[in-house]
């Protein structure tokens, strides 16, 4: 098979700490991988030596088909990088900054004005485009960061926690460009705090920690590693909670396991118990306003796989920041 970007056995080391302890990190062409994994696990030490910025101590890695160490120069015409943190130049306008990355990239002055308004109207910065960027939000600054990793239409862009500071309503723009990216034929690595970001953009997802992987897989592959489905059940009539358990528990032949606010939840072992469910509730004529079989959800496997829980923040989103708020540094 035939990836966008592949690495092998990569090992980085800074003094005594290991930041990579010989991590496998692979895409298919036009797809997204979610790299997830605790503050300090190794993911934006990964992404560095993808783009050129880091050598590995070990392995090898390839992008685009080129060796990375040895071809340094002709990935990072194949690349596009956004970081956690912005890296345009505040005495400029966005539109500025914009026009002097294509130009960089030796776009003529005619390609590159026309790219960068194209950017700016793809990620809501049109009105913002003519303002110095010293007068940006932080959200803002985001958008006109991924725009400016976007100038050169790279076929494979790498995502380093890109809707870091971003609303929710601006998040799920970001999510809609990262998908364009995807169906217009980019590979897109994607590092994120939000395993609700992950769940939604990756094709697949790689877990790392400690700078190693330790699963890999779909996002419902990985919901399967944790194990079991749940059914969810939510009479019409609150008063009906005590039948339906009545009938949950005959069908599934286990205790339900939960009650709260009017639902019901019980753990099965097959998905022919929530069809046998279904039959028991309608011929004991009670009407459900919800009734759902659900995988465990990426919170659930990530705290399975690495003993840490998410931390939902202040917006409703879960993320992994520890208790200190730091953010990742290897």
């Amino acid at each position: 098979m035939s990836y966008a970007f592949e690495a092998e056995g990569l090992v980085k080391r800074y003094g005594r700490t290991t930041a990579l302890a010989g991590i496998d990190l692979q895409a298919r062409r036009g797809t997204v991988l979610g790299v997830l994994g605790p503050n300090g696990a190794g993911k934006t030490t990964a992404i560095q030596i993808l783009a050129t910025l880091l050598v590995p101590d070990a392995g090898r890695a390839t992008v685009a088909g080129l060796d990375v160490v040895r071809d340094a120069a002709r990935v990072r015409r194949k690349i596009g990088l956004t970081g956690q943190y912005a890296t345009v130049d505040e005495d400029l306008t966005g539109a500025e900054n914009l026009v002097l990355l294509g130009r960089l990239l030796d776009l003529t002055r005619t390609a590159a004005r026309g790219r960068a308004t194209e950017l700016l109207a793809q990620l809501g910065l049109t009105e913002a485009g003519g303002l110095r960027v010293s007068a940006y939000s932080g959200g803002m600054r985001r958008r006109l960061d991924l725009a400016a990793g976007l100038i050169g239409r790279p076929e494979i862009v790498f995502l380093d926690e890109p809707t870091t500071g971003l609303d929710p309503g601006k998040r799920e723009d970001l999510w809609a460009t990262i998908r364009s990216l995807a169906d217009d034929g980019a590979t897109v690595l994607l590092t994120t705090q939000y395993l609700e970001e992950a769940d939604a953009l990756a094709d697949e997802i790689t877990v790392i920690d400690k700078g190693r992987v330790i699963a890999h897989d779909t996002p419902a592959g990985l919901k399967q590693l944790v194990g079991g489905r749940t059914i969810v059940v939510r009479p019409t009539d609150p008063d009906q909670l005590a039948a339906a358990t009545r009938v949950v528990e005959r069908v599934t032949g286990r205790p339900v396991d939960h009650q709260h606010r009017g639902a019901l939840t019980t753990p099965v072992d097959a998905a022919q118990h929530f069809t046998d469910v279904v039959g028991a509730l309608e011929s004991a004529e009670i009407d459900v306003a919800e009734l759902a079989l659900r995988l465990p959800s990426l919170d659930e496997v990530f705290f399975s796989l690495t003993g840490m829980p998410g931390r939902t923040d202040v917006t409703g989103m879960t993320d992994v920041t520890d208790t200190t708020g730091t953010r990742e540094s290897a």
